[in-house]
């Protein structure tokens, strides 16, 4: 460009541009008129003079905006009688082509304004969504008519509530609303990804991917759902082995959550956290490929819950305010064991909030090394409560194998301390 403007004067490189940029907007447009049957508006002749026009008015008006809009509402009113032919020769019209008319006078407009970045990026994202016709309208078909209004809930959480909040601390327990709502959208955006991994991948693959993607979701459900499927089934190594799995993505889970949120505590438990998602999906894998006296292939069935709902986000950012405060209590009053002893319990229910807590207290109410450790212990813990379900819930078979590998799963997930 630079070397154009020295062999060129600068508004004829311009024209040139708009030329260029408008042409490739007409020529994916003359592709449509070739493959329609009835009248299509312009093509390869039309759009450069339409980009010709929003340049030139752009050019004569220089800083005022009513002769660019005067233009603009004047191509647009004849775009109108195209699309009153068009809707005259054939009911099923569209006014896609009418509208790229418009964006090109546009990017005409643009190119006069040096904006040279913006009417190059308009021109490419217009053609991509005009040549993307046909996939565009594949996925609307495969969304569900509740899923736009899930990812509207996530942007509400993500987009709309964390911005207003204010980002200092308050009160006696340094609570921050911000970070805590920021907290509250990362656990729903990695839920959400597994979420929507799952709803794309429906009626595919088998319990093991399931597990794999339940786990990312929530291994408590997992385990839940795959212990009551095992009661009918007959299948007790390939359920066992699929829910060790889901136990094992959990450390994944709250590795990127550490990360997130306390690089101190991801330094020191990450490779941890990785060798026993590892040996728990290696293990599993292998588990569950062992023979059953059943041989029939399962299907996956699980359909996740919608994990943004508004009730649930405003509870677990109140049971994560919850694990602030009892975590700053029990470091006051009873020290490090008081810590441990939450953990322990904690494992019983959720154990993102008291973990999502540490990684906020670790550092400053609470010694780095001791919330390092209460992690483990709550992650532990959460593995034996896992295996209590999956005995009780399941047939007896899988039961027994699913409690043995959780509670194996357990005492390895504790080895580290010996370390930390």
């Amino acid at each position: 460009m630079a070397g154009l403007y020295n062999l060129l004067p600068p508004e004829a490189v311009k024209i040139l541009l708009v030329l260029f940029l408008s042409f490739l907007m007409g020529l994916e447009r003359e592709e449509h008129k070739a493959d329609s049957d009835h009248y299509a508006f312009g093509g390869v002749r039309t759009f450069p003079l339409i980009g010709l026009i929003g340049y030139i008015i752009a050019l004569l008006s220089g800083d005022q905006l009513l002769p660019l809009a005067l233009g603009f509402a004047v191509v647009g009113g004849f775009l109108m009688i195209s699309f009153r032919h068009k809707l005259s020769v054939t009911s099923d019209a569209g006014v896609t082509s009418e509208i790229a008319g418009l964006a090109t006078y546009l990017i005409g407009a643009l190119v006069d304004h040096d904006l040279i970045w913006i009417a190059t990026a308009l021109c490419v994202a217009g053609i991509l969504l005009l040549e993307l016709k046909v996939a565009l309208e594949s996925i609307t078909r495969r969304v569900g008519p509740g899923e736009v209004l899930t990812f509207t809930k996530f942007l509400l959480l993500a987009a709309v509530i964390l911005p207003i909040l204010p980002n200092r601390e308050f009160g006696r327990f340094q609570i921050n609303p911000f970070k805590t709502w920021l907290i509250v959208v990362a656990v729903s955006a990695v839920s959400y990804g597994s979420y929507v991994i799952q709803r794309a991948t429906r009626g595919q693959g088998g319990i093991v991917l399931a597990a794999i993607l339940g786990g990312a979701y929530s291994s408590t459900v997992t385990t839940v759902v795959l212990a009551k499927r095992a009661s009918s089934e007959c299948r007790p190594h390939l359920f066992s082995g699929a829910t060790l799995i889901a136990s094992g993505m959990m450390y994944l889970r709250l590795s990127v959550l550490l990360l997130l949120f306390n690089r101190g505590l991801f330094a020191k438990l990450a490779p941890w956290f990785a060798a026993l998602a590892a040996l728990a999906g290696l293990v599993g894998w292998f588990w569950s490929r062992m023979p059953d006296k059943a041989t029939q292939e399962v299907k996956r069935e699980f359909d996740p819950a919608n994990p943004l709902q508004l009730s649930a986000a405003f509870l677990f950012a109140l049971m994560f305010l919850g694990m602030l405060i009892a975590t700053h209590l029990a470091v006051t009053y009873l020290g490090s064991l008081g810590v441990y002893s939450l953990a322990a319990v904690m494992g019983l229910a959720d154990v993102d909030p008291f973990i999502l807590g540490m990684t906020q207290s670790a550092g400053d109410v609470t010694a780095v090394h001791t919330a390092a450790a209460a992690i483990l212990i709550a992650a532990a813990s959460n593995n034996a409560v896992k295996g209590a379900y999956a005995y009780f819930l399941s047939d007896r078979a899988t039961g027994r194998l699913s409690l043995c590998l959780l509670l194996g799963l357990a005492a390895l997930g504790l080895a580290p301390l010996l370390w930390l």
